[in-house]
């Protein structure tokens, strides 16, 4: 280095501490203790023909654009926008937003490497590419490179051997620690092994992570049930994909969200895992200055490059050598966190100050290595992933993940006091006070008007009840399944058809309750048989308005869309009935719509099964009475329905319920 180089350094006095008061030296870093301990600190990267259990994994020339979204509607973004779309026209790439910037970097096997960086430094975005998770509209350019003991790796092999763990801990709150393991461990773990073996396998788990005392406590919701602390959430997360035992482990902000003991016993966790012989990749955002001496590597990330790679007591050279030493007493983390970070107001001082730490380690011995190594691995390896995608499978056969989706749906039924507690009280309470209402009703005028209003309650009652109660079943378990399903543990068919028959015995039970307590307050037709077709046909419209609701759930992507959603498209329906609008006077472009209306087939199915075999003289009317129905052929009628059509009403409640499932589907 050249006097005049010399002088450009300026090493920080130990009173300033501030990131905007530290003169960065712009010249390379070739002879600190980082580089000439290269070999021994990171070795050479040789490919391996056999992928063993210890995965090193490796990554370099990462780069990584995202759309630029062009928000509002003002005139300079309306151009924009048209400027994009001819750009669409003429095959012209549209402008992208460069999130990476020609990322290299190595993970070892017993290593714990932390990714640090200030907010917008890319380190989730890194994270998610490594774990081949990049969210739509982000692309990867074709001459990156990610291997796993020097060879190429796809998406399929890393969904095999690597485990991710997201910032979100996303849980079914009603099950317990332990049974949320069962269930990962049903459908994570080969279906070569027996049920006891892989329990074995959960105890094991829960004793390596510390979840002894709360592995029968719920798992909650957070402002809603009280459950698991959120230190004991993320070690259950942990724990779900420690079952299958990867070797390679990665964490998008395992600490968010969490106190310092917290933070401290999550990353204790992951440190005793990567003592085990794992490869561990986390992100973390300011740790503690105990956190940061139980990590084995670092890297740091600014404006999505890469700042520093290495140990930290190496960090600590380096960054000393170019003028930023980190001052005594002072939390390593947060000093290279403010050193990297785009201070407000300071923005150009705060990027050239960025650049110059990212190209001291781009010109140094380090990176320089490692790209020689990544060259002569991509050169062995030929372009060629390590593995054909035959075995990107899922582990569990059908029959297991039905089997553990059923069992776990089933236990969430019978601990939701909302679905079950409350729904049965809310039935008892509304059949009985349909059956004081109209208690004891007569065959008169008077009777039959009152009759025919608290069957078609029946079906109203029957139907917002039931809609009500699924409307959210899919929605509010969204994000939990979408993961799931994202990770291969089971089929969108086995989900849904474990979780619906998981719900069906409420929904038998439900309307027979409802009926049972209302039909004989109401006084509706005595005998076995028409009680019977009574009951038959309400469970039947509760089940078509639960596939309904199936249906709104699975069509919208939020709970507030499908409450929104459900009572208009009801209304309708509700009009086809025959109880407001008569069945003759559906108008003929309307006239399809009315069959797919459940309150149709069912109206006319109770009506008939109430009124058909009344003869004439069982209902009471006086002489000056014209306008009173003489038998109940009469009442049928005169609302258009025929006893002929009582067989078919059963079949179009039945197709209904066939259609709105497989569309729900």
């Amino acid at each position: 280095m050249g006097q005049e180089d010399q002088e450009l350094l300026i090493r920080s006095d130990k009173s300033k501490t501030s990131a905007e008061s530290l003169n960065i030296n712009s010249g390379s870093f070739e002879q600190s203790s980082l580089n000439k301990d290269f070999n021994k600190s990171y070795g050479t990267v040789v490919p391996n023909t056999n992928v063993s259990d210890n995965l090193t994994y490796s990554w370099y020339n990462l780069d990584v654009f995202g759309a630029i979204h062009l928000p509002g509607s003002t005139w300079k973004q309306m151009a924009n926008r048209i400027k994009v779309s001819i750009c669409k026209e003429r095959h012209i790439p549209a402008p992208r937003k460069h999130l990476l910037k020609n990322v290299s970097g190595v993970a070892y096997p017993g290593e714990l490497l932390a990714i640090m960086g200030s907010s917008g430094a890319g380190k989730t975005t890194l994270l998610n590419s490594l774990a081949f998770r990049s969210s739509q509209g982000v692309q990867i350019s074709t001459s990156a490179m990610r291997m796993l003991n020097g060879h190429l790796v796809d998406a399929k092999e890393m969904q095999t051997r690597c485990a991710y763990v997201q910032q979100d801990d996303l849980f079914i709150g009603s099950l317990t620690a332990r049974e949320h393991l069962i269930f990962h461990a049903m459908v994570r773990m080969p279906g070569t092994l027996t049920y006891r073996q892989k329990v074995e396998r959960v105890d094991q788990v829960i004793q390596d992570l510390s979840l002894g005392k709360c592995q029968n406590t719920i798992i909650g919701v957070p402002g809603r049930v009280k459950g698991l602390s959120g230190g004991e959430r993320k070690r259950l997360a942990f724990a779900s994909e420690a079952l299958t035992d990867p070797p390679l482990l990665i964490c998008d902000e395992p600490t968010s969200g969490l106190d310092s003991f917290m933070a401290h016993s999550v990353v204790q966790v992951l440190k005793k895992l990567s003592e085990k012989g794992k490869t561990v990749i986390l992100t973390i955002h300011q740790p503690s200055s105990e956190l940061f001496e139980l990590f084995d590597k670092i890297l740091l990330m600014a404006e999505g490059r890469v700042a520093f790679l290495g140990t930290p007591l190496e960090a600590v050279d380096f960054f000393s050598y170019i003028g930023a030493q980190c001052p005594a007493n002072y939390n390593p983390a947060d000093f290279y966190v403010q050193i990297l970070a785009v201070v407000p107001g300071k923005e150009q001082e705060s990027r050239e100050r960025i650049v110059k730490i990212c190209d001291n380690f781009a010109v140094g011995r380090v990176s320089r290595g490692m790209e020689q190594s990544f060259k002569k691995m991509a050169a062995e390896s030929n372009g060629q992933p390590i593995i054909n995608g035959n075995d990107f499978t899922y582990k569990a056969s059908c029959f297991m993940q039905f089997r553990a989706i059923l069992w776990r749906s089933w236990i969430s039924v019978l601990k939701e006091p909302l679905l079950v507690k409350v729904r049965l009280i809310q039935t008892t309470m509304v059949a009985v006070l349909i059956g004081l209402i109209f208690l004891g009703q007569q065959l008169t005028q008077v009777g039959v008007m009152n009759i025919n209003g608290a069957i078609f309650l029946f079906l109203t009652n029957m139907t917002f009840q039931n809609v009500f109660a699924t409307i959210t079943v899919f929605t509010s378990e969204l994000p939990v399944f979408m993961r799931e399903a994202r990770s291969r543990l089971y089929r969108c068919s086995t989900y849904f058809l474990g979780k619906t028959i998981a719900e069906l015995p409420l929904f038998l039970t439900v309307p027979f309750v409802f009926t049972s307590i209302a039909y004989p307050m109401i006084g509706l037709r005595a005998g076995i048989f028409h009680y019977l077709h009574a009951l038959a046909l309400v469970t039947l419209v509760a089940n078509v308005s639960t596939s309904f609701g199936y249906l709104i759930s699975c069509g919208s992507s939020s709970t507030s869309m499908a409450l929104s959603i459900g009572p208009p498209v009801i209304i309708p329906f509700l009009l086809f009935g025959g109880f407001f609008l008569n069945s003759a006077s559906v108008p003929i472009y309307f006239k399809w719509l009315s069959y797919l209306s459940w309150f149709r087939y069912a109206n006319e199915g109770l009506l008939i099964n109430q009124w058909s075999d009344v003869e004439a003289g069982e209902i009471t009317c006086t002489s000056s009475n014209t306008t009173c129905p003489s038998s109940g052929k009469v009442i049928l009628e005169t609302l258009n329905f025929s006893i002929n059509d009582f067989i078919y009403d059963y079949m179009g409640l039945i197709a209904l319920i066939i259609i709105f499932r497989i569309s729900a589907y």
